[in-house]
């Protein structure tokens, strides 16, 4: 895998599509205007009077719908600056044991020595133990609040390689201010509902209102389908970049290539009813974290993948690979008893070779 070519690709294709978002900003509000213009003149040619426009028509317009966007993004950003671990608890994730568990040991060693070779802090390391299903996410507004969880079906079904390439991929998302990225994201989404809420709101008083309601609110609607899907779009960009950085970080495709073949059989199974899918998924499920997943939850409605937040399993399994590649059976993995991390000098050795890994460019000081 050429991971600088898909890490580079994916932070242009990113830029790209965050200015589009807000070009669609931009023609959302024009589009309201228009609509109401367009509302006032269809009016204005029913009635025998002539009724020019108010004075203030277009300011008043752009003013209010954007007053309405950046309202919505703040309400909505505020409401998820409780933090990643307040996140994690809410959806019933509680703190790594590693004096209890060897599996929850190494999870926590890894995400040691994972931190410390990426030069970044460690964030709170937590565990769903009701999810079966492989799978993790990261949250966080600043490191201060960055939290790494894991569900059990991770710790129970990934050997010490696998598991590495699932918390490097979590810890991109933290490095590259992902999560911090998909929240604003949200927010602004959030703002552009608004929009659409505040015509249907309009329109329910009737009369007139309902005439200018409803174009406000078609103008709403196709500004937030747009948002939504270029929201994906940036969403399934920074998956195929945090894939990318975790090869780079652990110079293994199989890490997390064989963490992506071995939840394809899961899913298969649960596809199959062999388990059931909400039991499978636990708290990954509540809609608060879905798009933060390391993999997203299955969707069988085939007319909405467009807006997905993670891009189809087959095609990041074959970026990782560069060709496709079957599923992995799957089962319980041995977990070996491992001592508390501790940066002792044998620790340092290992984490000097680990930091050389994610820094290929250290000792020359060429550039990255």
């Amino acid at each position: 895998m050429k991971f600088w070519d898909r890490q580079n690709a994916a932070r242009a294709e990113t830029r790209r599509l965050l200015l589009a978002f807000g070009v669609a900003v931009l023609l959302l509000l024009v589009g309201v205007h228009l609509a109401l213009a367009l509302a006032w003149l269809v009016m204005a040619a029913l009635l025998p009077v002539q009724l020019p426009f108010p004075a203030g028509f277009m300011v008043t317009n752009v003013g209010v719908s954007l007053l309405l966007v950046l309202g919505g993004w703040w309400i909505e950003t505020s409401n998820l600056r409780g933090g990643g671990v307040k996140l994690a608890r809410r959806i019933g994730a509680r703190e790594a044991r590693p004096g209890v568990s060897h599996a929850e040991q190494r999870l926590c060693n890894v995400v040691d020595e994972l931190c410390i070779a990426a030069h970044m802090p460690r964030p709170q390391v937590m565990v769903l133990p009701r999810a079966e299903a492989i799978n993790a996410f990261a949250a966080g507004w600043n490191e201060d609040d960055a939290v790494v969880a894991v569900t059990q079906g991770a710790l129970d079904y990934l050997d010490r390689e696998e598991l590495q390439g699932m918390v490097a991929h979590e810890l991109s998302h933290l490095h590259e201010g992902d999560t911090r990225l998909k929240m604003q994201l949200a927010g602004m989404v959030f703002g552009l509902e608004l929009i659409t809420n505040f015509g249907g709101e309009v329109r329910d008083r009737g009369g007139l209102a309902w005439w200018f309601g409803s174009a406000i609110m078609v103008a709403g609607s196709a500004g937030w389908l747009t948002g939504r899907l270029l929201k994906a779009a940036v969403s399934r960009q920074r998956e195929l970049l945090a894939d990318a950085r975790a090869v780079q970080w652990t110079r293994s495709r199989d890490g997390l290539g064989q963490v992506l073949r071995k939840v394809m059989t899961q899913r298969a199974g649960q596809e199959q009813g062999r388990r059931g899918d909400l039991q499978a998924c636990g708290g990954v499920a509540h809609p608060a974290v879905e798009h933060m997943l390391l993999v997203q939850l299955p969707n069988e409605r085939r007319w909405l993948r467009r807006l997905d937040s993670h891009p189809p399993l087959k095609e990041r399994v074959r970026a990782i690979y560069g060709h496709p590649m079957s599923p992995l059976p799957i089962g319980p993995v041995e977990v070996k008893p491992e001592a508390a991390f501790r940066e002792s000098a044998v620790d340092v050795t290992v984490t000097t070779s680990l930091a050389a890994q994610f820094d290929p460019f250290a000792k020359s000081g060429a550039p990255p």
